[in-house]
């Protein structure tokens, strides 16, 4: 499988992405979108120039190797359990399932068939993150105690045309934002082993402020406001502050404190930014960039802010690792892990509680800037 044929379940507005960025990977072709409305798969189709299916076709569609799962998060393990079923490799975003049992049982399935399953996030893979890792490699701060990491804002529903789902069971900020802050700290220092955290809701509604439902009141089902503590494996202590019901704060992304240093890692959700580091002096200095293809700017968001954008790196990365009988980075144990520690800290509100993780994974291999081209097209880095 040089290059894996892949289609597309569910063509809501994160599968613009997938359909733009894919053609930079050269293990990846996107050739079939599927939605159960099939007037949002035709006009997704028409747009980047691929088949529109049934999702019941696009299952037993012969050239199609791997799907990628982009239905809601309460969707997430029933139409990956299907994907798995009709002999397809999965890659889903995240968060991969809801609960630990689901991944688990997921896992057994792919074992059974023989088969792959990853999950989103893959900005793990970004430059900056990778060169937050040779920091921490290469011993530049020493052992990590402790840290903090904060992702907070006023939520999704000013700018999102349908963020119902975001405020229901299955979203809120720790299970839509919180994968990636979880998956980078795996991957940056090994798994957790223990959560404990608080949590509140503080607006029963909120107020949709763009598209054609603007003005709409829609019901807030899920905690938005919650703090925690991480315990991991190695001894750190890391705070989580994820909330929608900020306006505005001062807090970095991610800050790892270490036994003669500290390191400063730019925002998860992204694959670039700038990396800093201070010694025992407590100056604080930019770590130089290693030329890294994952941090090339090669877009803008959508507040005209430049980006590096390699969203379906981990998807490229299993198609690759499929073919050369490897472990692909994005795994199902490291997904599974993210889900129980995102659940848990949830679970661990509810109760006042302090709850220990019973799964585990190994970190990621780190992705040199040689693997990094590997991946792409040249002249896509």
């Amino acid at each position: 499988m040089n290059t894996a044929g892949v289609g597309i379940i569910g063509c809501g507005n994160i599968s613009s992405s997938y359909l733009s960025l894919a053609p930079m990977f050269k293990s990846l072709d996107i050739r079939a979108v599927a939605d159960l409305n099939m007037d949002a798969a035709r006009e997704r189709a028409a747009e980047y120039s691929v088949r529109a299916d049934t999702v019941e076709d696009l299952l037993v569609a012969d050239d199609i190797d791997i799907i990628i799962n982009l239905t809601v998060p309460a969707a997430h393990f029933e139409v990956t359990k299907q994907i798995l079923n009709a002999g397809k490799h999965a890659y889903s975003e995240k968060p991969f399932v809801l609960t630990v049992a689901e991944g688990e049982e997921l896992g057994r399935l792919a074992n059974e068939k023989g088969l792959r399953v990853a999950s989103a996030p893959d900005t793990f893979m970004g430059g900056s993150h990778q060169l937050a890792r040779a920091v921490l490699d290469e011993g530049l701060v020493g052992e990590i105690v402790s840290g903090t990491c904060h992702v907070m804002s006023h939520g999704m529903e000013a700018w999102h045309p349908n963020p119902d789902f975001f405020f229901q069971s299955g979203g809120g900020p720790v299970l839509d934002l919180g994968p990636y802050y979880v998956s980078n700290l795996v991957q940056l220092i090994g798994p957790v082993k223990a959560v404990t955290a608080m949590a509140s809701t503080s607006f029963a509604t909120r107020t949709i402020g763009d598209g054609p439902r603007e003005g709409e009141t829609i019901p807030v089902d899920t905690p938005t406001n919650i703090h925690a503590v991480m315990e991991f494996h190695n001894g750190a202590l890391i705070t989580l502050g994820a909330s929608w019901d900020v306006w505005s704060h001062r807090h970095e992304n991610m800050e790892l404190y270490g036994s003669n240093g500290s390191l400063f890692v730019p925002d998860p959700n992204f694959f670039a930014g700038s990396v800093s580091v201070a010694g025992e002096d407590g100056e604080v200095v930019a770590v130089a960039p290693r030329d890294h293809p994952f941090s090339v700017i090669n877009s803008e968001d959508n507040n005209e802010i430049p980006r590096a954008n390699y969203r379906g790196a981990g998807l490229a990365d299993m198609a690759a690792a499929i073919r050369e009988g490897r472990e692909h980075r994005c795994s199902l144990e490291l997904a599974t892990h993210v889900v129980e520690v995102l659940t848990a800290i949830l679970q661990s509100a509810e109760t006042r509680a302090w709850i220990e993780i019973t799964t585990s994974c190994t970190r990621p291999e780190a992705v040199t800037p040689a693997q990094a081209s590997e991946l792409l097209i040249t002249g896509s880095e």
